[in-house]
């Protein structure tokens, strides 16, 4: 499992009414910012194992600046209106609250703490 972080504009982040932030202007942003690049296939092997998992999905970005991309991920992912990653570290964290700030949104954890502030 893991703890996922949300870059949402929701108060609480799982709220269906509210304003979403739209594939479009996630599309737009990650094509704006340098340090991001659209993927359509996650790749991870889990230590000690001889294996390759594969995530799929649309609206997949990569932070390819992170110094541990290729053993940890570094993935940010659209859905359901906001943005969401999984057991961020310092660096995504720092990256998300850049872009909440851009979309002019939050970043809450699955707990409804926040780290924008």
């Amino acid at each position: 499992m893991g703890y996922d972080v949300h870059i949402t504009r929701r108060t609480p982040w799982w709220e269906e009414e509210g304003e979403q932030i739209t594939t479009q202007e996630w599309a737009a942003l990650v094509a704006a910012d340098h340090a991001l690049e659209m993927v359509e296939v996650a790749r991870v092997s889990p230590r000690d194992q001889d294996v390759v998992l594969e995530y799929r999905h649309e609206w997949l970005a990569q932070l390819a600046t992170h110094p541990q991309r290729g053993s940890h991920g570094a993935w940010l992912q659209w859905a359901e209106g906001r943005i969401v990653v999984k057991n961020p570290d310092e660096t995504l964290l720092e990256k998300m609250r850049g872009l909440a700030r851009v979309l002019g949104a939050r970043v809450q954890g699955d707990d409804c703490e926040y780290y924008d502030e």
